[in-house]
């Protein structure tokens, strides 16, 4: 693979809190590597933001490799970026040339307020995991792996939407701002094994209710969540969802 070097003009959203009005401002960045990733050319304008006395733009980050779900940019209009099944981190600058403008932003969502800059706050997720994302089981060793039989069908699909790594793509994509795919992975990985039985009458309705009280907007199958999610989280978890969400609805009317 060639490796060239580029100059960039970056046009990045700067805004000090939530209450304060943003706005975009345009930085020149020199001699950057193909092959570094996003993150480290963010990195390379802060060092010289630094040494010119200039607050250096936050973002969030943490594991740099695709697993944590921090690195929530919004770039050239799509979140993540250019690649497909790719989170910020791993975003590396080949995706660019010579003389490219990158407009990079933050989620937009009235659920996701920005805290400074590009790191907005995304402690509602966490709220609805709270309110029925987990289990009951009795502490001690662990169980072996294969002392419960499941279904390996049903195994690979909960595996699949428990990739989800809650970086709130899905919500930043819609023009709804709904977070149903998030809601719909986590309570789909818990629906398909048996550990989730004993909470599974409550966990879809209690999952839904704080997903609206955190005033995430409602879903009209547009598909702009799957399509921008760095998991590939499929939407037929929604309909998983909808389908746990009635079958709750139903007995507790009983």
């Amino acid at each position: 693979m060639e490796h060239y070097n580029m100059n960039l003009t970056l046009k990045v959203w700067r805004q000090r809190n939530s209450k304060s009005i943003g706005k975009f401002e345009t930085y020149s960045v020199s001699n950057i590597s193909s092959e570094m990733s996003f993150l480290e050319m963010i990195d390379v304008l802060n060092e010289e933001l630094i040494r010119e006395g200039k607050d250096p733009i936050a973002f969030d980050h943490d594991c740099r490799e695709g697993i944590c779900g921090a690195c929530s940019m919004y770039i050239n209009g799509r979140p993540h970026g250019p690649w497909h099944a790719n989170t910020t981190c791993q975003l590396h600058m080949r995706a660019y040339k010579d003389g490219d403008t990158i407009v990079i932003e933050p989620w937009r969502a009235n659920s996701f307020p920005v805290i400074k800059d590009l790191v907005v706050d995304r402690t509602a997720f966490d709220r609805i995991i709270q309110a029925g994302g987990y289990i009951s089981v009795n502490t001690g060793n662990a169980v072996d792996a294969n002392a419960t039989p499941i279904e390996k069908d049903n195994a690979d699909a909960a595996f699949a939407a428990a990739a989800c790594i809650g970086c709130g793509a899905c919500v930043a994509a819609c023009k709804n701002s709904s977070a149903l795919l998030f809601v719909s992975a986590k309570v789909s990985h818990l629906a398909l094994l048996p550990q989730g039985n004993p909470e599974r009458k409550s966990r879809a309705m209690n999952m839904v209710a704080q997903m609206d009280k955190e005033g995430f907007g409602s879903c009209t199958n547009t598909g702009a969540c799957e399509a921008v999610c760095p998991k590939e989280i499929s939407i037929e978890n929604i309909a998983r969802l909808n389908r746990e969400y009635m079958m709750a609805g139903a007995v507790s009317d009983k």
